[in-house]
């Protein structure tokens, strides 16, 4: 199992450059671990591309629904006053935004406070150098 950063899903759900290899690693290892609020965030980018132009009102759609059936597929780090508390030292300590913070948070606690035992997959360098830190050992393709 893998702790998988919504960066690192956006690409399962609409062609990027990193896919095959993001879908290679994921047909390796298929349980993912996310942070409850991954859905949201991927969305997000998702609506963001398809503004931007990046990608069709048709591409959305098809993004959109790919989420919605990965979401049985993995398990989620519930909110809870542990993840706060730990998004909000993290912030502290680490150049990160709130969403990036939570993320953090929660690989932490989906590590049981033991950052080694759990690879978190991530494109975004920010949190990746915050999670290195942490301790966790950071998949990129």
């Amino acid at each position: 199992m893998k702790f998988w950063d919504a960066s690192a899903i956006v690409p399962l759900l609409a062609a990027e450059p990193p896919t095959g290899a993001l879908l290679a690693m994921l047909e390796q290892d298929p349980l993912m671990l996310l942070w409850w609020g991954t859905p949201v965030e991927c969305t997000s980018a998702v609506a963001r591309r398809e503004r931007e132009g990046a990608l069709s009102a048709a591409g959305a759609a098809l993004a959109i629904d790919r989420l919605r059936s990965m979401t049985d597929g993995w398990q989620e780090v519930l909110p809870t006053d542990a993840v706060r508390a730990a998004a909000q030292r993290l912030l502290r300590v680490h150049p990160l935004r709130a969403a990036g913070a939570l993320q953090l948070a929660a690989a932490i606690l989906g590590s049981e406070h033991e950052p080694a035992s759990l690879d978190l997959v991530c494109l975004d360098e920010r949190l990746a150098e915050a999670a290195h830190r942490e301790g966790f050992r950071v998949v990129r393709p």
